[in-house]
C-alpha cells in the first residue's frame, strides 16, 4: 500500500474509531431519507448539539460524511467512502457470523 493511501485510510479509521462517530455514521445510513440534521442525531445521544456537530466535522474532514445547508438547517449524509467503510467494518462481518 502506498504511503499516501495508508495515511488516508488511517485518517478514516481514526475517525470511526470513536464510538459516537461510528454510531452517527450508522444513524445516517439507517435514516429513512439517508440524511439527517443535528437535531435528528442528537436524540440518540446524551450529548448537546455542538458536540454532535464536532463529531460530524471530524467525519466530514475524513471524507466519510458530506453536509448541505438548506435554509437554516444543515443535512448530513454518508459519502460513498463512508458507506463502504461502514459496510466493510460492520455490515459484512456481521453477515458472516
Amino acid at each position: 500500500m502506498p504511503t499516501q493511501e495508508a495515511k488516508a485510510l488511517a485518517h478514516r479509521l481514526k475517525a470511526v474509531a470513536d464510538p459516537v462517530r461510528l454510531r452517527i455514521l450508522s444513524i445516517l445510513l439507517s435514516h429513512a431519507e439517508g440524511e439527517a440534521c443535528v437535531c435528528d442525531i442528537t436524540d440518540a445521544f446524551d450529548l448537546v448539539g455542538p458536540t454532535i456537530s464536532h463529531h460530524l466535522r471530524v467525519l466530514r474532514e475524513a471524507g466519510l460524511v458530506t453536509s448541505e445547508r438548506r435554509g437554516s438547517w444543515v443535512y448530513h449524509r454518508a459519502t460513498e467512502d463512508g458507506t463502504a467503510l461502514y459496510d466493510h467494518l460492520v455490515r459484512v462481518p456481521a453477515a458472516l457470523t
